[in-house]
C-alpha cells in the first residue's frame, strides 16, 4: 500500500528524481495506476478574461507592465463573451474552465463582477477554476461561496531561486495565498515553470513545498518556459525534455492523488514525448489554441494522439 505523505525531504526527492530513467518511469507509472485510470486525461481550458497591465515583474511574463511585449493591456471581457468561450470549451471536451486575470490581487471593485462570472460558468456544469493573484481570507471565502472549484497559484520555482525571477512579491506571499485557499475549502492548483535557469535543487525545493501542504494540490501544472520577446527571459531555455519527464514522474510519485498537468510549453513536445509523459503519470492537459498569450497544441492534434494511445477525456 502506498502511503500519502506530506513530509518528503529534499534528499528523498533527489533520490527519486535521480534514479535510472527507466526505473523512475516504471515506478511513477506503477504509482499512477494505483490511484488513477491510466487512460483517462482531464481536459481543462484556460481563458484570459483580463489581459495585460499586471503590476508584478515576473521576468517570464508578457502581461507584466514592466516589459514591452506584443501583449497590450485590455479591459475585462464581457460576461456574454466569457460564457460563449466556456460553452465552446465544454463542446470541445473540457470539464474544467479556468478564468485568468493579470492582477496582483483581485481589486475589491471587481469582486462582485468576478463572483457573477463564476456563478454563471458554474451553471454550465463546468468545474470553475480561477487564477487571479493573491487572495485575502474574505475573498477566498467569497469565491468558494460563489461556487469556485479550484484556485491556481503557482509557486513557479524553489524558494532560493524565486527572487531571481520576481521581486514584487515574496515566496512567502505565494505560500500564504495557498494556505488561505486551502483554509477556505477550495482545491489548490499549483505547480511551476521549468527552464528558467533554475537548478535541480530548486525544482526539488518546489516539489517539496507542494507536497508539504496540508493536502496535496488537486492539480500540479508542469510548465516549460516559453521565451517571449520583450521579457527578460526571451531566449530559448537551456532545458532538456528528459528534465521535464523526470519532474513529471517525481511529482506523480510524491503526490500520487494529484492530477499532473502538462501545461505551457506542451506545443513544443512531439507525440512521442507527450506519450512518454502520459505513461510516466501526467493525466491532465490544457486544451485550446492559446494558453493566455502563448501557443498551445491544437485540439485536432490532441484528438489524433488520444486515438493512437487509446486515451479518453475525463
Amino acid at each position: 500500500m502506498i502511503k500519502i505523505r506530506n513530509n518528503w525531504t529534499i534528499d528523498e526527492i533527489n533520490n527519486i528524481y535521480s534514479q535510472p530513467l527507466l526505473d523512475l518511469v516504471f515506478h511513477s507509472a506503477t504509482v499512477h495506476r494505483k490511484f488513477h485510470d491510466p487512460r483517462e486525461i482531464q481536459i481543462s481550458s484556460l481563458l484570459s478574461i483580463k489581459t495585460g497591465g499586471c503590476t508584478e515583474d515576473c521576468k517570464y511574463c508578457s502581461q507584466s507592465s514592466f516589459y514591452e511585449t506584443a501583449t497590450t493591456a485590455e479591459p475585462m471581457m464581457k460576461i456574454d463573451e466569457i460564457l460563449k468561450k466556456a460553452k465552446q470549451a465544454k463542446e470541445n471536451g473540457s470539464s474544467r474552465f479556468c478564468l485568468s486575470t493579470a492582477w496582483r490581487q483581485i481589486p475589491n471593485v471587481e469582486m462582485e463582477n468576478i463572483l457573477e462570472i463564476i456563478r454563471n460558468v458554474n451553471q454550465l456544469d463546468l468545474e470553475v477554476c480561477a487564477t487571479m493573484g493573491m487572495l485575502s481570507q474574505t475573498q477566498a471565502k467569497q469565491l468558494k461561496d460563489a461556487g469556485l472549484h479550484t484556485y491556481n497559484h503557482n509557486l513557479d520555482t524553489g524558494e532560493n531561486y524565486y527572487d531571481k525571477i520576481i521581486s514584487t512579491r515574496s515566496y512567502q506571499d505565494r505560500l500564504d495565498t495557498l494556505n488561505v485557499v486551502q483554509e477556505a475549502g477550495l482545491n489548490i492548483c499549483s505547480g511551476g515553470i521549468l527552464g528558467m535557469g533554475e537548478s535541480k535543487e530548486d525544482r526539488f525545493n518546489m516539489l517539496k513545498n507542494l507536497s508539504s501542504l496540508k493536502k496535496h494540490p488537486e492539480s500540479v501544472p508542469i510548465n516549460v518556459l516559453v521565451p517571449i520577446e520583450g521579457t527578460e527571459m526571451k531566449k530559448d531555455p537551456d532545458f532538456s525534455f528528459w528534465d521535464l519527464l523526470r519532474t513529471v514522474a517525481t511529482a506523480r510519485i510524491i503526490m500520487p492523488q494529484s492530477n499532473v498537468r502538462l501545461s505551457a510549453g506542451r506545443a513544443s513536445l512531439n507525440d512521442m514525448e507527450q506519450s512518454f509523459c502520459f505513461f510516466a503519470g501526467a493525466n491532465s492537459i490544457f486544451s485550446g489554441e492559446k494558453l493566455l498569450t502563448t501557443n498551445n497544441a491544437l485540439p485536432d492534434q490532441d484528438e489524433k494522439l488520444f486515438q493512437i494511445l487509446g486515451l479518453y477525456k475525463k
